[in-house]
């Protein structure tokens, strides 16, 4: 192995004769240093905007949530409350109560999720952070805070008194409607903030105290329609999650946030796997010109093939010469496609020649996974046109010279 491999490097620092293989050698190189480099920035890219994507949902997406397994809520009791104080992973916990209302404000009408929370839940997520105007809301009060879409729709300002903000939930129940008075629940609200996190949260949730839900729902004192948790550093997720669902049993399911984001995720990570593919394509043709510069390399060396085979060289070794050929070109052109993606991603970092907006750089992750998919593409790629290549050797080749 040694001998054919010794070659190979002789081979691939030499130049040929023929000016127009040096030329198809430098294209087939160039291809597979931009092949490496193009999929590596892609990659670097999708992660960027997955990672920036998410961001935003993390930010309102507790470390676990706890829902109702049946139904839209659960009875939470005494003896659950102090169990999961006492566990030791758990950092702090907030009631939610979340369900579809329908929000009127003048003339206009808007349908959108209120979620009533308890004092904790400032510090289990950090919502502070996203209010865009005003303030959080007071508990045991009426106020609210909508996102900027339902703000929009409905003309709302901050405490903007000479507007009733008026918050209707159907009444359960059977048998004919009489009346819309009887039909509703309605509480009035006074709106003290505005956040603004994504499109979808932003159209959809309207934040009030966990009191104010209930009240609108009728539902009991210990009823809620979920738990969010706050982990403290360093617990093992799954570990935790064992713990919590002994105390509260099978009527809950808990979901981390990745399950929370669950669609979100599975879109991402298709789109991802859908420009690897396409890439992967374009690199695909681009070692057919390896294919290309590794054949008529066989051609111009037919003489030294010749010579090597009448020394005692066998068939398989002078197969092996272009095959090392060919993968040192993959591995050298992609170390090499590798260098000059990773220098560009750090420049995109740092100083932000991409801009999506006016404000916003496009985003760009730098990961190691993606280093090792790239390289380990382009080896497999390499390898395989090499292989292709060299079974061109025959011994009517490097005889009949």
């Amino acid at each position: 192995m040694h001998f054919p491999l010794y070659i190979a490097k002789r081979y691939l620092r030499s130049k040929s004769s023929n000016n127009a293989i040096n030329f198809i050698t430098i294209i087939a190189v160039i291809g597979v240093i931009l092949g490496a480099a193009s999929l590596f920035i892609v990659l670097s890219g999708f992660a960027g905007l997955k990672d920036f994507t998410l961001e935003f949902s993390s930010i309102v997406d507790p470390d676990l949530k706890a829902e109702a397994s049946i139904g839209k809520s659960f009875i939470l009791t005494k003896d659950d409350i102090s169990k999961l104080h006492d566990l030791e992973d758990i950092a702090l916990f907030s009631k939610i109560i979340e369900e579809r209302v329908a929000i009127a404000s003048n003339d206009k009408n808007y349908l959108a999720v209120i979620k009533g929370v308890d004092e904790h839940y400032q510090n289990v997520v950090n919502i502070d952070s996203k209010i865009d105007q005003g303030n959080w809301l007071d508990q045991k009060s009426n106020q609210i805070v909508v996102g900027w879409g339902v703000s929009r729709n409905l003309s709302l300002g901050i405490l903007d008194f000479t507007k009733t903000v008026s918050i209707y939930v159907p009444k359960p129940g059977k048998g004919q409607i009489t009346s819309v008075e009887n039909a509703f629940n309605t509480v009035k609200a006074v709106n003290v903030g505005v956040f603004y996190i994504n499109e979808k949260l932003n159209d959809t949730y309207v934040y009030a105290s966990i009191d104010l839900a209930k009240n609108l729902l009728n539902y009991k004192p210990n009823q809620v329609s979920a738990l969010e948790f706050k982990l403290n550093e360093g617990v093992d997720e799954d570990a935790a999650k064992q713990k919590i669902q002994a105390v509260l049993g099978d009527k809950v399911i808990l979901k981390n946030r990745a399950q929370l984001n669950d669609a979100l995720y599975k879109m991402l990570n298709t789109e991802n796997l859908a420009v690897y593919l396409i890439f992967t394509l374009v690199l695909i043709i681009a070692f057919f010109n390896v294919i290309g510069s590794l054949i008529m390399m066989m051609l111009d060396k037919k003489r030294s093939l010749s010579t090597l085979f009448n020394m005692g060289a066998t068939i398989k070794d002078i197969r092996k010469i272009f095959f090392f050929q060919g993968s040192l070109m993959s591995i050298i052109g992609g170390f090499i496609g590798l260098g000059a993606a990773l220098i560009i991603a750090v420049l995109q970092k740092t100083f932000d020649l991409v801009m999506i907006t006016a404000s916003l750089a496009y985003p760009v992750a730098i990961k190691v996974e993606n280093f090792f998919i790239v390289f380990i593409t382009i080896s497999v790629l390499g390898i395989i046109a090499s292989k292709i290549a060299s079974v061109r050797i025959s011994k009517s080749l490097v005889r009949n010279y």
